[in-house]
C-alpha cells in the first residue's frame, strides 16, 4: 500500500503531516491517515520544493494542470517573509511569557488564543494561520522595536516598501487564502489594540479607534460581526476572555465601503443652471470638502487620535505608479483596468484624507490576493512589497481547511493539447451572441455548441451532488456559479439555464423553458416559480447601490419581514423602514445556502464581476468560467468562491476534517512568462494581377446565379422523404466539444464527468422536439404561421430519419444533444432537403436571387495576390489568366479539367463571387466551391476538392445536392447545373470522366 503526504492543520505550533491513502492505480483516495498513528509510513512521491520556516512553503500558487509555481515566477513572495517567519518562530518558542517583550494584555491574549487552538472541545478554534498572522502584526509592533538591529531591519524594510508605493502611510499586509478566516484575524487585531489602549490610555502604540474599509456594501454588512456592541466574534467565538470584554467595549469601530469616500454634491445643479450662476466669475464649488466628507463617513472617530485602518480585500487599495507606461489593453480588459484604477484611487485617497485631518496609525491590509491589479502601473500580479505574513491558497488546500478544487485534466477530444473545458473562453468568444444598440435581444438558444455541451457536462455532475445532498439531509441545495464577462452574456446564460419570455411581433409573450431542469425558474406551463432557483447578479451595481432586478420583492414576503426585523434589531427602526429592493437582493446573495433566509432556495448564481471576492457562501460545489481569466490572481479569486467548506466538524476518530470537493470548468491558471520573438527580415513576395483576359478570351466567360436563399413551398397534404442519398450525421467531440472529462485536484479522488444524465431523454420526446422544430422553423416561411396540421407527418418523417441509422454518436455524445438549437437547425434542414427531393412532394423549393445583382460572371475578376502557389491555365480553357491554388490537389484537378475533351471553359472560384448559402450550427454561412466547369452542351459543373472532410462538408454537399442545384435548374435561365466532390487525388481524371458521362447521359435522357 502506498501513501501520499500532505500537511494537516491540527496543532497550534506546527503543521504535522498526514497521508492520503492511494488505491491500486496509484491515485489518492478519500482516506486520510494521521501520521501520529502511522509514523512508520514513508511517502513515495517527492514533496514539492519548500520555502520558509518549519519546512513548509511560503507561497505555492494553484496552477491547474501546469504544476506549482517556481522560484522564477513573479507570484513568489519576498524572501523577507521567510526571514520574519523564522524570527517569529524563535520568539514563539520562548517558554517564559516574560521573555516575549509584549504587554501583559498581549501576553494574556496570545495564551488565550493558543489555548483555544489546542482545546479540541471548543466549537470554534482559531486556525494556525490566523494566529500566525496576528503574531506577525504583534511582533512588528511590540517586539521589533525592542530587538535592536534585527528588529529595525524589518521595520526599515517596511518603511522603504511603503515609501515607494504609499508615501506617508505605514501599511502592513497579511495574506490569508480564501476560507482561512480573515474576519477572525480582524477581530483579533481589534481586540489586541483596543484592550491594550483601554488599559494604557496614554500609550501611543495602541488605538481604540478603528476604521474598517470594505470593497462594497455586501462585505461591509458582513463585517458587522466586528462591532463590539453587536452579536460579535469576540463573544460568539470566545476570542476575548470574559474579564477583558468591558475594556473591549470602549473601542469605536466604524465600518464603511470605499465608495463613501467620494465627495458628494451639496447643491445639485443642472449644467445650464450652473453656467448661468457662474457667469464670467470663478466656478461655483458645490462639492463637500474632505472634512465634511469625513464627518459624514466617520463621525464617531473625529474626536479620537491614532486611528487604525483595516482594509478588507486590500488588493483594491493602492496608489498608481506615477512613472509607469500605460499597459496596452483592449476591450473588456481595458475597461476592467480603468475600473480597477478608479476604485484604487478613491480608496487610498480616502485613507490619505483621514491622515491629513486625523492622527492616523498603522494600516493593516488583509487579502487572499494582495497583488497589484491591471491599471496600477505595476506589473499585474506583483505581490505588495509590504506583505509580512503569507498563507497561500496551496497552504489552505494542503491543510484541509478548504475544499479540494478539481479541474479538467483530460477529455476525449483527440486533437486537443490541453482539455478544452480548462479554458473554454478563447475557443468560443468570437461566436458568443452580440447585442447591438437598436437590435433585438440575442437568442439564448444560439450559444456555441461547445458551451452548451460543457454546461450539460458540469450540470450532470451537479445533479449527482444534488441527489447526494438530499439523501444526506443537508437541508439546502449545492450552488452552481457561472462567472461571465459582461451583462449581455450573463443574461443570455441565465435565460438559457433558467428559462425566459420574449415578446413577439404580435405583442404576445413567447415562453421558452430553461435547459437545465434543477435551475429552472418557471413551471412547464410558463408560470414563474414562487422561489426562483437561479439568481442573476451584477455585483458592481449592487455594491455601488444602483438599481437592479426587483423580481424577488413579492415572492419572499416572509423572509423579507424577518430581514426587516433583524435589521431593526441591529440598526434601528428607521434603517428597517428604509430597506430598498437593492438591500433585499443583496441579502438574498449574502444568505445563499442558509436555512430560513432569503437565499436558502438558490441553486444557481450567474454573475459578471461578482463572486471574485467577498462572498462567503459555503455551499458552492461547481463553478463555470465564461470569460477571460488573464492572471492567476483572477483565477485564484474566482476559484476561491467554491473553496469554503460546508462542514468544519472533525472526524471523531481521526480528529481531522473530512474531504470536500469543488469542481471547476473554464478557469485556467495561466503562465505569463512571455518569450522574446525574433523578427528576421523577409523578402517581399512577387505580386501578380489576376484578371479576366478581355476581349481576347470573352468566349470562355462563365456566368452563374447569385443565390441569396431558398424558399420552401410546403405541400398541403403530404410529407414524404427519401433518405437514401443522405450521408450519416456524426456527433462527436470535434463537433460539440468533449463529452467525457476527467476532473482532478492536486490531491484527492479524480472524478469522471459525462453526459450520461442526458440519456434519460426518451426517443419519443426527442422525436417530438425535432418534429416541432421542423414545422415551426425549418418548413415555415417568414411571416407565416406554421402548418400545424402536418405535425403528425413531420413526426413520422423525423422518426424515420432517427431509425435509419444516419445519426452516429461517437465519443460519449448522445442523441439528446440534437435539442441544441444549432444542431436541430442542421438536422431539420437535412430532413427538409430529403423531403424536397421526393418526386411525390412536388416542386417545393425555389432559389431566391440577389435582387440587385442576380448574375455573376468571370468577367468581373480582378485582384492582386502574392500567393506563390499558382497555376497557369491554358488560354483556350480559362477566361482568367491565373488560378490561385489552395492545395496541390486543386492543381491536379485543373490539369484533369483542361485535358478533358468535353470541357469548353472553366474557372477557379477565387474572388469570383460565387457563393452558396447554407446553414451550419444554426447560423447562415457561405460556401465557396472550388471550380466552375462549362461543358460543350452548356451544362455547368460545380466541383469541390476535399483533402480533409470536416463536419460541415456533409452539410455543404447536402445543400448543393438537395437545394441549390434543383432550385437553380428550376429557374431555367441559367441552364443545367450539377455538383460533385473529388476526394481521391490519384483518380481525378477518371472520376471527372465518369461524372461528365453521367451528367450528359442524364441530360439527354431527360
Amino acid at each position: 500500500m502506498q501513501f501520499f503526504e500532505r500537511p494537516i492543520l491540527n496543532s497550534p505550533y506546527e503543521i504535522p503531516r498526514a497521508h492520503w491513502e492511494l488505491d491500486g492505480d496509484g491515485r489518492p483516495t478519500d482516506t486520510i491517515i494521521d501520521r501520529r498513528r502511522r509514523a512508520d509510513l514513508v511517502s513515495p512521491i517527492p514533496a514539492p520544493k519548500r520555502r520558509g520556516g518549519r519546512g513548509r512553503q511560503t507561497e505555492m500558487v494553484l496552477d491547474t494542470g501546469h504544476g506549482l509555481s517556481t522560484e522564477d515566477q513573479e507570484y513568489n513572495p519576498s524572501p523577507i517573509i521567510n526571514e520574519l517567519r523564522e524570527a517569529i518562530e524563535r520568539w514563539r518558542a520562548l517558554p517564559n511569557p516574560e521573555q516575549w517583550q509584549v504587554t501583559p494584555v498581549t501576553a494574556t491574549l496570545l495564551r488565550h488564543w493558543r489555548a483555544l487552538q489546542a482545546d479540541a472541545t471548543q466549537r470554534f478554534r482559531p486556525f494556525f494561520c490566523q494566529v500566525e498572522a496576528v503574531e506577525a502584526a504583534i511582533w512588528l509592533a511590540e517586539v521589533a522595536p525592542k530587538s535592536g538591529a534585527r528588529g529595525r531591519r524589518f521595520l526599515d524594510y517596511l518603511k522603504l516598501a511603503n515609501a515607494g508605493a504609499n508615501p506617508d502611510l505605514f501599511r502592513v499586509a497579511l495574506k490569508l487564502a480564501t476560507g482561512a478566516g480573515k474576519t477572525t484575524v480582524m477581530a483579533m487585531l481589534i481586540a489586541w489594540q483596543a484592550i491594550n489602549a483601554a488599559r494604557s490610555p496614554s500609550s501611543k502604540a495602541f488605538s481604540r479607534a478603528f476604521l474598517i474599509i470594505a470593497p462594497g456594501i455586501t462585505i461591509r454588512d458582513r463585517l458587522r460581526v466586528l462591532l463590539p456592541s453587536d452579536e460579535s466574534y469576540y463573544r460568539d467565538r470566545g476570542l476575548v476572555p470574559s474579564d477583558l470584554l468591558p475594556d473591549l467595549g470602549r473601542a469605536k469601530v466604524v465600518i464603511t465601503n470605499y465608495h463613501a469616500f467620494k465627495l458628494r454634491e451639496q447643491l445639485p445643479l443642472a449644467s445650464g443652471t450652473r453656467a448661468a450662476l457662474t457667469g464670467h466669475g470663478p466656478r461655483i464649488e458645490t462639492l463637500e470638502t474632505e472634512g465634511q466628507m469625513l464627518r459624514r463617513v466617520i463621525p464617531d472617530l473625529m474626536a479620537l487620535k491614532n486611528v487604525m485602518v483595516i482594509n478588507d480585500e486590500a488588493h483594491h487599495c493602492y496608489r498608481e505608479r506615477p512613472d509607469a507606461e500605460a499597459a496596452k489593453l483592449t476591450g473588456d480588459e481595458r475597461k476592467e483596468a480603468e475600473e480597477n484604477a478608479e476604485a484604487a484611487r478613491l480608496w487610498i485617497s480616502g485613507i490619505e484624507a483621514v491622515k491629513r485631518h486625523l492622527d492616523l496609525g498603522a494600516v493593516y491590509d488583509l487579502s487572499a490576493t494582495p497583488f497589484f491589479l491591471s491599471g496600477s502601473g505595476w506589473t499585474e500580479g506583483t505581490l505588495f512589497p509590504w506583505v509580512v505574513s503569507d498563507f497561500s491558497l496551496m497552504d489552505a488546500i494542503e491543510c484541509g481547511i478548504v475544499k479540494l478544487p478539481r479541474v479538467p485534466v483530460a477529455d476525449n477530444l483527440p486533437s486537443a493539447y490541453t482539455p478544452l473545458y480548462r479554458d473554454l473562453w478563447p475557443t468560443i468568444r468570437s461566436r458568443m451572441p452580440r447585442k447591438n444598440r437598436g437590435e433585438a435581444k440575442p437568442d439564448p438558444a444560439k450559444l456555441p455548441i461547445e458551451l452548451q455541451t460543457a454546461l450539460d457536462a458540469l450540470y450532470g455532475h451537479y445533479v449527482k451532488t444534488f441527489e447526494e445532498w438530499e439523501h444526506a439531509g443537508v437541508g439546502v441545495p449545492p450552488v452552481f456559479i457561472v462567472v461571465c464577462n459582461n451583462t449581455t452574456n450573463s443574461e443570455l446564460v441565465a435565460e438559457y439555464i433558467s428559462g425566459y419570455e420574449r415578446e413577439t411581433a404580435d405583442g404576445e409573450l413567447d415562453f421558452h423553458q430553461g435547459r437545465l431542469e434543477l435551475f429552472r425558474n418557471f413551471t412547464d406551463d410558463g408560470h414563474r416559480l414562487p422561489r426562483p432557483r437561479t439568481l442573476l447578479i451584477d455585483s458592481q451595481r449592487i455594491d455601488s447601490g444602483e438599481a437592479i432586478d426587483k423580481a424577488f420583492h413579492d415572492v419572499y414576503a416572509a423572509e423579507i419581514d424577518a430581514f426587516r426585523r433583524e435589521k431593526a434589531h441591529r440598526e434601528g427602526a428607521e434603517a428597517a423602514k428604509a430597506i430598498t429592493d437593492e438591500d433585499i437582493l443583496r441579502e438574498v446573495m449574502n444568505t445563499v445556502g442558509r436555512k430560513g433566509k432569503l437565499g436558502e432556495h438558490v441553486r444557481c448564481v450567474v454573475s459578471v464581476s461578482m463572486l471574485t471576492e467577498g462572498w462567503d457562501a459555503n455551499t458552492v460545489t461547481h463553478i463555470f468560467g465564461l470569460r477571460a481569466f488573464g492572471t492567476k490572481l483572477i483565477c485564484e479569486q474566482v476559484i476561491g468562491r467554491a473553496l469554503r467548506r460546508l462542514s468544519y466538524d472533525p472526524d471523531p476518530e481521526t480528529g481531522l476534517f473530512g474531504v470536500e470537493y469543488a469542481d471547476i470548468m473554464g478557469i485556467d491558471g495561466l503562465n505569463f512568462s512571455a518569450q522574446a520573438i525574433s523578427a528576421p527580415v523577409k523578402t517581399p513576395r512577387e505580386v501578380v494581377h489576376v484578371h479576366a483576359v478581355r476581349p481576347d478570351r470573352d468566349a470562355l466567360e462563365i456566368t452563374f446565379p447569385r443565390v441569396e436563399g431558398y424558399r420552401v413551398e410546403l405541400p398541403d397534404e403530404r410529407l414524404e422523404a427519401d433518405f437514401s442519398k443522405l450521408e450519416p450525421y456524426v456527433l462527436d467531440p470535434h463537433k460539440v466539444g468533449p463529452a467525457q472529462v476527467t476532473m482532478q485536484g492536486i490531491v484527492g479522488m479524480p472524478e469522471q464527468i459525462s453526459l450520461d444524465y442526458l440519456k434519460a431523454m426518451r426517443p419519443s420526446e426527442l422525436v417530438f422536439k425535432l418534429a416541432s422544430h421542423l414545422i415551426s422553423h425549418t418548413l415555415r416561411d417568414a411571416n407565416e404561421r406554421p402548418k400545424l396540421h402536418l405535425f403528425g407527418q413531420a413526426r413520422t418523417v423525423t422518426r424515420q430519419w432517427l431509425d435509419s441509422g444516419l445519426l452516429v454518436c461517437k465519443g460519449g455524445t448522445v442523441p439528446a444533444q440534437l435539442c441544441y438549437k444549432q444542431l436541430a437547425d442542421e438536422v431539420c434542414d437535412l430532413i427538409a432537403g430529403a423531403i424536397n427531393t421526393n418526386p411525390s412532394g412536388g416542386q417545393i423549393i425555389r432559389a431566391v436571387l440577389d435582387p440587385y445583382n442576380p448574375e455573376g460572371s468571370t468577367a468581373d475578376v480582378g485582384f492582386t495576390t502574392s500567393q506563390p502557389d499558382r497555376y497557369d491555365p491554358r488560354a483556350d480553357r480559362s477566361h482568367v489568366n491565373w488560378i490561385v491554388l489552395d492545395s496541390g490537389w486543386e492543381a491536379q484537378l485543373a490539369q484533369a479539367i483542361e485535358d478533358h475533351p468535353r470541357v469548353r471553359a472553366y474557372a477557379k472560384n477565387h474572388n469570383l463571387g460565387f457563393e452558396v448559402p447554407y446553414l451550419y450550427e444554426g447560423a447562415p454561412r457561405r460556401y465557396l466551391p472550388d471550380y466552375l466547369v462549362r461543358l460543350d452542351d452548356g451544362t455547368t459543373l460545380v466541383l469541390e476538392v476535399k483533402g480533409f472532410r470536416g463536419h460541415d462538408a456533409a452539410i455543404k454537399a447536402a445543400t448543393m445536392r438537395d437545394k441549390w442545384v434543383p432550385a437553380v435548374n428550376r429557374l431555367g435561365r441559367f441552364g443545367t447545373w450539377a455538383f460533385a466532390e473529388f476526394r481521391e487525388p490519384f483518380g481525378m481524371a477518371d472520376q471527372l470522366d465518369r461524372l461528365i458521362t453521367d451528367v450528359l447521359t442524364r441530360d439527354h435522357a431527360a
